[in-house]
């Protein structure tokens, strides 16, 4: 296929893993790099060699750039994506899809007016380590899924982020945060969720930021910091899904666990694309299952490679639009829940995305 040309708006933190890998994906020719701040995305042009570094405006405007990979902050998702599909760009979106669900459903229903496609991270599902426990499932190995159990509990990002006020403020927290990543394997790996509920809290009003640049300023809260949340999936399974940014002398539980009639498995952690799987088969002992699939590294990008084979090959891509939606309502419906006292049923669903393929098949196309 031809490389398609893509360009990234937002050039901050996250920016770099998508620059150094976008260049190595053969069905990407990345070219150009906005930011608000043309300095920055100067920089970005002349770090990664990019013919173009340009305004917003000016990339949306440039008629040969077919995708536009949106890193801004959470807060500016949907506005940039509603640009760009205005602009008669395909997009792909850091997580989370957008702060609203009304943001996330006008995103979904301009790309469909247009004729656009919209895909959103995390693509971590589509490593090596949770496509190898997708595969066990589908085999059988662990029976009929029965629950699952999920953990994400860390003491905050303030220690060193150069920039962490957006992660308490509204569209932040734990939960939008990290709730993507296991949310997004949760329905990889299980189908479609119910619904939801749950219990939040705010532990501590303000923060201190300890990272250099900003060291010593506060930030005032305005977001849940601990979430523990229950899920019923469309299958019968029930899952808990426990995010904090309080838990301050760390945490000894599992990333991801899933029980299943005829054993257990251990997933890897979701916000990375290896890792090590184990399985426990009814009445045996626990065993490393070797992986299975490729995209074991830092692989940020290959959901925007995945999207270009997909528009070239006319199939669906598997980082959709609407699984990122369905897991933007599972998450507004914990905190839902929580304030409301009640169980929150969802208006969306979607369908498991595809395999990718295994090593063996990979090698042999």
């Amino acid at each position: 296929m031809k490389p398609i040309k893509t360009g990234i708006i937002g050039c901050g933190n996250i920016s770099r893993i998508y620059f150094t890998n976008l260049q190595k994906y053969p069905e990407i020719d990345l070219v150009a790099a906005a930011d608000l701040d043309i300095e920055r995305a100067r920089q970005r042009a002349e770090e990664f060699n990019l013919p173009k570094a340009y305004t917003v405006e000016e990339l949306l405007a440039d008629p040969e750039i077919e995708i536009v990979v949106n890193l801004t902050i959470p807060q500016a998702h949907a506005s940039v994506c509603l640009q760009a599909l205005e602009a008669g760009k395909h997009v792909y979106v850091e997580k989370p899809l957008a702060v609203t669900r009304e943001e996330g459903i006008q995103v979904l229903e301009l790309a469909a007016t247009k004729g656009l496609r919209v895909a959103s991270a995390p693509e971590t599902f589509l490593g090596g380590g949770i496509q190898t426990c997708r595969k066990l499932i589908d085999e059988g190995a662990i029976g009929q899924p029965v629950s699952v159990s999920g953990f994400m509990l860390c003491g905050g990002h303030e220690h060193w982020h150069p920039d962490p006020e957006f992660y308490y403020a509204l569209g932040g927290g734990p939960m939008f945060d990290m709730g993507p990543y296991y949310l997004t394997a949760f329905v990889t790996l299980l189908g479609p969720i119910r619904r939801v509920t749950g219990s939040a809290v705010i532990t501590y009003p303000e923060r201190t930021i300890t990272s250099e640049k900003k060291r010593g300023q506060t930030v005032a809260v305005e977001t849940p910091t601990h979430i523990a949340g229950v899920l019923d999936f469309a299958n019968g399974a029930v899952g808990t899904l426990i995010t904090s940014f309080d838990t301050m002398a760390g945490t000894s539980l599992p990333n991801i666990e899933i029980h299943g009639s005829q054993g257990t498995m251990l997933v890897p952690d979701p916000n990375g694309f290896g890792g090590t799987v184990k399985l426990r088969r009814r009445g045996g002992d626990w065993e490393e299952i070797p992986l299975t699939h490729g995209y074991t590294d830092n692989n940020r990008g290959i959901g925007v490679a995945d999207m270009a084979r997909a528009i070239a090959e006319n199939r669906p891509h598997r980082a959709s639009g609407e699984m990122a939606y369905h897991v933007l309502e599972a998450m507004h419906g914990f905190h839902d829940a929580a304030r409301d006292g009640v169980h929150y049923t969802m208006a969306s669903s979607c369908s498991r995305p595809e395999p990718m393929p295994a090593l063996a098949e990979a090698q042999a196309q």
